[in-house]
């Protein structure tokens, strides 16, 4: 089962967003929230509310109550760009440099973790298991020779002089 949270319009950079957001991506929700409270970033407190949000979400969707909120994963967390708004400052001489203060958009997904599918053996011979594997070999092709047009001249030959008596 799995939950999802977007919090749009976060007043932070998005660059700066994505450096929290790799520090959890893949773990377990306790250890991302804890990460978080402890993290002097500019994007941790927007990110912790978010899989707090996420987490809330998953909770509040189970009807059977399945879910144990401290087994859930953090699968999936990225960061889009939002809007940017277009500031102006003035400087000398009359004039102005552009600032542009950005926004995110910020998606986590949290999800029971998954339970890898045990493959099957496979009921190999005794013989295949023992043949070791041949390395392949790829053949040398020649480069084909340059071939000149008929009536052409090389740059090899040689130009003779007339002799006049």
């Amino acid at each position: 089962m799995e939950a999802r949270c977007v919090a749009k319009y976060l007043r932070v950079t998005p660059r700066k967003l994505r450096l929290v957001a790799d520090l959890v991506r893949g773990k377990n929700v306790n250890d991302a929230i804890s990460t978080l409270k402890f993290t002097p970033k500019a994007g941790a407190r927007p990110a912790l509310k978010a899989i707090q949000s996420a987490v809330a979400n998953i909770v509040d969707r189970d009807q059977s109550r399945e879910v144990n909120p401290d087994e859930l994963v953090v699968r999936t967390i990225f960061v889009d760009e939002g809007p940017t708004l277009k500031r102006f400052l003035p400087r000398a001489m009359g004039r102005a440099t552009p600032i542009r203060k950005r926004m995110s958009h910020l998606t986590v997904l949290v999800s029971t973790p998954v339970v890898p599918a045990v493959p099957e053996e496979s009921a190999a011979t005794p013989a295949e298991e023992e043949t070791p594997k041949v390395k392949k070999v790829r053949a040398q092709t020649k480069k084909p020779a340059s071939r000149a047009k008929a009536g052409s001249v090389s740059k090899k030959t040689v130009k003779t002089k007339k002799k006049t008596d």
